[in-house]
């Protein structure tokens, strides 16, 4: 395809629905997915998540986001002059996912609009709905994108790696992550770093998220964020995946003080998510949890505590946040 013949944002009015995809679900991508970024028994292990809440072995919530991602991908978006997303206005889990699905996709334009602050580009929102092969929608997801308009050129953006105006957040491994009842509000959490070696970005990429500047150095340094950076999806499983190895930590040291360990559920999703700054191939996040908000839900012995989350560079730039929802056990 020609840069001529790329969908651009004039070719997204609201009111246009699009379908596309097919996507088998495997036992083993479920199981390695969840083992590189959210390994809670009942996305690992058969028999431990017949005796979850979820009763049975599903994917966990961030691969069903980058399973809808890979075929955006491959659905339209990379026949389109995209330049990426702002964030992700809400996603909710409604079914899990289990092995043998065949899943697909819905995308239907709500609003479109020019940018005022750049106005090369518009801002498209989209309503995703995740299905089965049944056709039962197992995931929505509500974000804009943003896409080149015809005939409007942009320079590529220049990487520009800030000097520290604040302190890179410490690591900070607590004790203890809380029981329920021990849960105190506004008491933030840092949970660890994690490191996006270029081998990594390249990886996941390719794997979900294959837009140009993710996988290709060349069209990265001409793309919206001047330089080879990590898929957001990437980013956002991989504060997942320190928020699970901080409760593994603290679980060891509760257990061998002969203690109880907190025990956490699956989530109904999120909303707010932001790419604030891109995640560049080399950069390393300080990822954290700061519960908002908590209470007893109707399912009985499960609570609900939601939280504000984000992710800091090595330059002390907040690079990621969002608003989590997650089942506990009560204690």
């Amino acid at each position: 395809m020609t840069d001529g013949a790329l969908l651009r944002f004039e070719d997204f009015p609201p009111g246009r629905v699009l379908e596309f995809g097919a996507y088998p679900v495997t036992k083993d991508e479920i199981v390695t997915f969840a083992t590189a970024f959210d390994p809670q028994p009942f996305h690992l292990d058969e028999k431990a998540a017949q005796r979850s809440i979820l009763g049975g072995l599903s994917a966990s919530g961030w691969h069903s986001c980058a399973i809808l991602m890979r075929l955006n991908c491959d659905g339209f978006l990379n026949m389109s002059d995209g330049r990426g997303a702002p964030g992700i206005d809400e996603v909710k889990w409604l079914k899990p996912v289990r092995p043998g699905m065949v899943l697909s996709a819905r995308a239907e334009v709500l609003s479109a609009r020019v940018s005022q602050s750049r106005p090369s580009i518009g801002l498209v929102q989209f309503r995703f709905d995740l299905r089965d092969q049944d056709g039962t929608v197992v995931m929505t997801q509500t974000n804009f994108l943003m896409i080149g308009r015809r005939g409007q050129e942009s320079a590529p953006k220049p990487v520009v790696r800030a000097a520290a105006t604040t302190p890179l957040l410490p690591f900070e491994t607590p004790d203890d992550m809380p029981l329920y009842s021990q849960i105190e509000i506004g008491k933030r959490l840092v949970l660890g770093l994690c490191s996006f070696p270029e081998e990594d970005v390249l990886a996941f990429a390719h794997m979900f998220d294959p837009q140009p500047f993710h996988i290709d150095h060349a069209a990265a340094s001409n793309g919206p964020f001047g330089g080879l950076a990590a898929s957001g999806w990437h980013t956002a499983a991989s504060w997942m995946r320190a928020l699970i190895d901080a409760r593994t930590r603290s679980a060891a040291t509760r257990l061998a003080r002969g203690e109880k360990a907190p025990e956490a559920g699956p989530s109904p999703g999120f909303v707010k998510l932001r790419w604030l700054k891109p995640v560049y191939a080399g950069d390393t996040v300080t990822f954290d949890t700061t519960p908002l908000e908590k209470r007893v839900t109707s399912r009985p012995g499960w609570g609900l505590v939601r939280a504000k989350n984000s992710g800091v560079n090595q330059n002390g730039e907040r690079v990621f946040e969002f608003e989590s929802a997650s089942f506990w056990k009560l204690d």
